[in-house]
């Protein structure tokens, strides 16, 4: 009986060490991340376009207070902190205007690209304003440049990141999908709904790709986005908003503090 006890005991001590060392582990993950400087670069994914809370001096970059990067500098604290990513911007304005704060002692780096340079919004304004089968052609087209050309710019791209910033952990955000399907709601097509799930899946598959090429994370918002497309009636989305079209078919603030953020966080 005593024997069972002090067995016992130890085996509690153990678990409770074991959970002990497991949170220090966590606690030592989250401090490394926040020993060098953090830099968030990208579109308007990153800078937080439909989040609203803009940052003046961002201009028509539209940096928010609301998106991922500054609620992850505001919880982690690094030990700098460089917001670069700019509304509308393709592979191309990064490498010319948002690189410079990379350096060596840049550790954490988070990026989300290639949308634009794939014709985004060309895509969504041809979907919303013409037929089916004309949306189909141009996301067909945009798959098209994404098999032909976008590996290329994001390989060039990330391998400047990584010469620039040697030492930095890099995590690659993808993009959400916008719908939910088999939903009865106001707006598109169910054709044009689930065609343009399948384009935003096939860019994530390509970005993934290029990324693990390179060594980089990719964080997949596609999981914490679920249940929360439009269509969904808990929309973390913007559908076409009128009255401001550039915030369409971007994140909210829900959007970006619980979809990016905790897929940025754990990777990060």
């Amino acid at each position: 009986m005593r024997r069972s006890r002090i067995a016992a005991y130890v085996g509690t001590l153990l678990l409770a060490l074991g959970l002990a060392l497991t949170g220090a582990g966590t606690a030592q993950a989250s401090q490394l991340a926040a020993t060098g400087g953090y830099v968030a670069l990208g579109d308007s994914y990153s800078s937080g376009v439909g989040a609203g809370s803009y940052i003046s001096s961002s201009g028509s970059c539209d940096r928010s207070t609301k998106a991922y990067p500054y609620l992850w500098n505001a919880a982690h604290s690094p030990s700098s902190f460089a917001f670069t990513a700019c509304s509308g911007a393709r592979t191309d304005d990064v490498l010319a205007n948002q690189l410079a704060p990379l350096n060596s002692g840049t550790s954490l780096v988070s990026i989300s690209i290639g949308g634009n340079d794939a014709g985004f919004s060309d895509v969504m304004t041809t979907c919303v304003l013409q037929s089916d089968s004309t949306c189909v052609s141009r996301i067909n087209t945009a798959k098209a440049y994404v098999d032909s050309t976008l590996p290329g710019k994001l390989d060039n791209l990330y391998s400047v990141i990584r010469s620039k910033a040697p030492s930095a952990h890099v995590v690659v955000l993808g993009y959400p999908r916008f719908y939910l399907l088999g939903q009865t709601c106001l707006g598109l097509s169910d054709t044009k709904r689930s065609a343009i799930n399948g384009a935003a899946d096939y860019i994530d598959a390509a970005i993934a790709k290029v990324a693990a090429n390179h060594g980089f994370t990719f964080g997949d918002v596609r999981t914490t986005f679920s249940g929360h497309e439009i269509c969904s009636g808990s929309s973390w989305l913007h559908s076409v908003n009128w009255l401001d079209i550039g915030e369409s078919y971007h994140p909210t603030a829900a959007g970006q503090s619980g979809g990016y953020l905790p897929v940025f966080t754990n990777a990060a």
